[in-house]
């Protein structure tokens, strides 16, 4: 038998923010990240990665957080990610349509390296 997918949004276990980032926003990246950690302690802080690192075609951090934690976090991205672009997803469990189909970006959009799901 086989199993029926999850839908709507008991099928979210977590969601991913990916903040991109170059070498002459690096220091804006960074003061993003100390007050990413300040307003929202219980979100996951990333390694940074100062060369593209799986799909992502810049330099990124991740934060991980709760889905009862969107509602809070993205709008405050969105207001206070001052001028870097943002990269959001769910994590359902089927990793291409996670980062192909079920995206949010914040700022400038970019076209991933999907070929990692192959």
């Amino acid at each position: 038998m086989s199993e029926t997918p999850k839908t709507g949004i008991d099928a979210i276990d977590s969601w991913h923010a990916h903040v991109y980032f170059g070498a002459e926003t690096a220091a804006a990246a960074r003061d993003l990240y100390g007050r990413v950690e300040e307003a929202f302690p219980l979100a996951e802080m990333g390694r940074f990665h100062e060369k593209p690192v799986g799909p992502h075609p810049m330099w990124s951090y991740q934060i991980a957080f709760a889905p009862d934690q969107l509602a809070e976090i993205l709008p405050w991205l969105a207001l206070n990610r001052g001028g870097l672009d943002v990269f959001i997803h769910p994590n359902t469990g089927d990793g291409l349509a996670d980062h192909r189909d079920h995206t949010v970006f914040l700022g400038k959009s970019y076209p991933l390296i999907l070929s990692i799901f192959d």
